[in-house]
């Protein structure tokens, strides 16, 4: 079972990385870009096949490690 995490700040929070995209993007000559967020994306390949242990499981993980749940939110997709 595999599982994908995505991870990005919250909203209100400052994303440096995200405005430096969209400054780049604009030199490039891509008008119209108002805003870009930018996150992480983090695969897992699961041993299990329950999928609601895995997503407890994954947010587990979330909680715990990938994710900084102070300035950042994440979805869990499992598939």
């Amino acid at each position: 079972m595999k599982a994908r995490v995505t991870v990005m700040l919250k909203s209100g929070v400052l994303d440096p990385q995200g405005e430096a995209i969209r400054h780049a993007l604009g030199a490039l000559g891509f008008t119209g870009v108002e805003g870009v967020r930018q996150g992480k994306v983090i695969e897992l390949e699961l041993g299990t096949t329950d999928r609601a242990s895995a997503e407890t499981e994954v947010k587990a993980m979330c909680e715990k490690l990938l994710a900084n749940t102070v300035i950042e939110s994440y979805r869990v997709e499992i598939a």
